[in-house]
């Protein structure tokens, strides 16, 4: 049995919240808490599993909660936010920072269209998260010496193109990365990063304010400009054409996760060759497993995020089974190997 604490201002929502979560076999919530000081103190008290956490309340918000809370019981925080508004998605992507592991949508309310999915979402990260072992603040500081191989180190090769994708855990992995790199970098860099519709815009403002190069939703027809990072935005799938162009194809959320990361590395597979870097990071699922494998089979160079240091070792997980990637690395660790790759950039 899952126990879970709901926390939110509103009567009615966390009603609402509490009455799906109980609807399962195998989920139960154990409280509920009206704004952040009573979450801290539910969560000290009674020990849940998981935490779903409202953002904006009185007298303490979600994000100075979630901060509180990793900082001193820790315990899986899941973002259940209601809104797309740009102060609410920026405080979502705060306590994201401050360690939450997940957010997803509020659910939309019986008889909307998009009720089932929301609540099947909501149910989905419920589950994955109360799997996570240890939640850290932030990605562990990985200060063991990195060893990529001869490869990695020695070779030289002109750098296409940088392809990410991550689902759960994965903002604050992409954000230390985007971080890292500096001013000038010489490739641009494709993003996509499984979330909930409305999102997107939001987390890439959110990567622009701390990246060491620029950071945008991309849009269709869009020149790829060396130095840059693109995001897939809601609902496309994201792919580049033969002349470094962008193109957004309008998605299917029935067939997979939309943006794909699948999409988005079989097309760099096909354009770019050996002349790309294909990274997959934390997340639940297998999406850009088998097609990063297709990237190694083309030449690229190919680095999944190491188990140790993934919320969800689903799709990094699925790539090491396939032996999709070149390095199984952690964050800090594919940080070096970008690093070294561009800086052994002929030219």
């Amino acid at each position: 049995m899952i126990k879970v604490l709901v926390v939110d201002d509103s009567p009615v929502v966390r009603e609402f919240v509490t009455n799906i979560l109980n609807s399962t076999p195998d989920i139960r919530v154990i409280g509920t808490a009206a704004n952040g000081e009573e979450a801290i103190e539910a969560v000290r008290d009674n020990k849940p599993d998981v935490v779903t956490m409202d953002v904006h309340m009185p007298k303490m918000d979600g994000f100075e909660a979630t901060r509180i809370i990793m900082e001193t019981v820790p315990v899986p925080i899941v973002i259940v936010s209601g809104s797309v508004d740009p102060r609410e998605v920026s405080m979502t992507f705060r306590a994201v920072e401050a360690g939450a592991v997940a957010f997803v949508a509020k659910p939309a309310g019986k008889g909307h269209p998009n009720h089932e999915k929301d609540v099947k979402e909501l149910l989905q990260n419920i589950r994955a998260m109360s799997g996570v072992r240890v939640v850290r603040r932030r990605p562990r500081e990985d200060n063991r010496p990195v060893q990529p191989g001869k490869t990695a180190s020695r070779e030289t090769r002109a750098i296409g193109v940088v392809a990410m994708g991550a689902s759960t855990g994965g903002p604050v992995v992409i954000q230390r990365i985007l971080a890292s790199l500096p001013r000038g970098f010489p490739a641009p860099v494709l993003i996509v990063q499984h979330m909930a519709n409305g999102f997107t815009k939001g987390f890439a403002e959110w990567l622009a304010q701390s990246s060491g190069i620029p950071v945008k939703l991309a849009v269709h027809g869009e020149l790829l400009s060396p130095g840059c990072a693109y995001v897939g935005p809601d609902g496309f799938d994201m792919l580049v054409e033969s002349k470094g162009r962008i193109t957004l194809r309008k998605g299917d959320n029935n067939k997979g996760p939309c943006p794909s990361v699948s999409c988005l590395f079989r097309s760099v597979a096909e354009v770019y060759g050996a002349n790309a870097i294909g990274v997959l990071l934390t997340g639940m699922g297998k999406d850009g497993a088998e097609e990063l494998r297709l990237m190694k089979e083309q030449g690229a160079v190919t680095m999944a995020q190491d188990e140790e240091s993934s919320i969800v070792y689903g799709m990094p997980g699925a790539a090491n089974r396939l032996k999709a990637a070149t390095y199984i690395l952690s964050p800090d660790s594919i940080i070096e190997v970008l690093k070294r790759l561009m800086a052994n950039r002929p030219g």
